[in-house]
């Protein structure tokens, strides 16, 4: 496995990019250490595939340098950086048995036959093949195919990382979590260099120990779920991970106290900047519904099992609250923020507050 550091990567599909907006892929400066699980988070279009292509080799970055445990790999080819890729759809080799498409690619660099049994062998042990080894593989289920291309990564000594391109969009919700935990597993038992691109939160927060959001070709975050979760750095962060996301509101910033309309909301403490476009996020499950607090119009209740999810208008905004699956909704409600819970943002990145 490989430390693998991008430094000062771009990308542009076209020819001669002038501005920020010509790029796919913006400036992008990070190191995944040897043997860490990453997870690529984002959605559609936000360059997630384009920087996972380039650090596989199958695209060039227009500007930067790639290195591979500080050797310079930005112009090799995908064969030369020794890189095991797994694709949103699985490719395998049909014709085969499930031994042999596991065998190919140490076959394929010459490794003794007696070498190839026992690699082949542990790896579908791994992976929960060994019954199916001399099945073909036409005809196995969409989760067994993604396993053999799992597989084909993981029995080589030699790979310095393995990608992972949305590689459970085709599998079954059950098997998701299946293949997700004996991922996990595998990546705690033999330390693999893992990067793996998804725009489904639960896949990343579950699989990664660290997780890079990444919107409109950058990243705006890197950290572990529980930092993404309760310090979004971006308001896209707040509101793209959890479910409801964060709510985020217009304020004006009054020392240790914010308002909103004619509400007046505690702060944790004082902003140490309040220069720029000034707004509040709060995580649903940090707003308080009760008897006391700013007056509020509940638009509507959504029982889903374990906790409702209630929608209410304060001055004139939508904010989420999250109560419990016991808790009552008073006739006339009222709305408090929990001040721990309580982010404030300048021109949507966030910024401090004084203790």
């Amino acid at each position: 496995m490989a430390r693998i550091d991008l430094d000062h990567i771009r990308h542009a599909y076209g020819p001669n990019p002038k501005s920020p907006r010509d790029y796919a892929l913006r400036e992008v400066n990070h190191i995944f250490e040897d043997g860490g699980a990453y997870a690529l988070l984002g959605p559609s279009g936000c360059g997630k595939t384009t920087l996972l292509n380039i650090i596989s080799g199958l695209l060039h970055a227009s500007h930067g340098r790639l290195l591979f445990d500080g050797r310079d790999v930005s112009h090799t080819s995908t064969q030369q950086r020794n890189i095991a890729q797994v694709f949103q759809f699985p490719v395998i080799y049909d014709t085969m048995t499930v031994y042999d498409n596991l065998a190919f690619p140490l076959r394929n660099r010459g490794v003794p036959e007696a070498e190839v049994d026992r690699k082949v062998r542990d790896t579908l042990a791994m992976i929960d093949l060994a019954d199916w080894a001399k099945r073909r593989a036409r005809g196995l289920t969409a989760d067994q195919k993604q396993k053999i291309s799992l597989g084909r990564g993981l029995v080589r000594s030699d790979v310095n990382a393995i990608l992972f391109d949305e590689p459970l969009t085709v599998i079954d919700p059950h098997m998701k979590w299946v293949l997700r935990s004996q991922l996990k597993q595998l990546h705690r038992r033999f330390g693999y260099t893992m990067v793996y691109v998804t725009h489904d939160q639960t896949e990343a927060l579950t699989f990664a120990e660290t997780v890079v959001v990444m919107y409109d070709g950058e990243i705006v975050q890197i950290g572990t779920p529980a930092e993404l979760f309760e310090r979004p750095k971006h308001t896209f962060v707040g509101y793209f991970i959890g479910s409801p996301g964060m709510n985020v509101l217009p304020v004006e910033i009054d020392g240790g106290r914010a308002r909103l309309g004619a509400q007046t909301i505690a702060l944790p403490g004082a902003p140490k900047s309040t220069t720029g476009t000034l707004e509040l996020g709060i995580r649903p499950e940090h707003v308080r519904l009760g008897r006391d607090g700013m007056p509020v119009s509940i638009t509507k209740v959504e029982d889903i099992g374990r906790h409702k999810v209630v929608r209410a208008t304060l001055e004139g905004r939508e904010v989420v609250a999250i109560v419990g699956e016991d808790e009552e909704v008073p006739a006339e409600p009222k709305m408090r923020f929990e001040p721990r819970g309580i982010n404030l943002y300048a021109d949507s990145w966030r910024i401090e507050t004084e203790a």
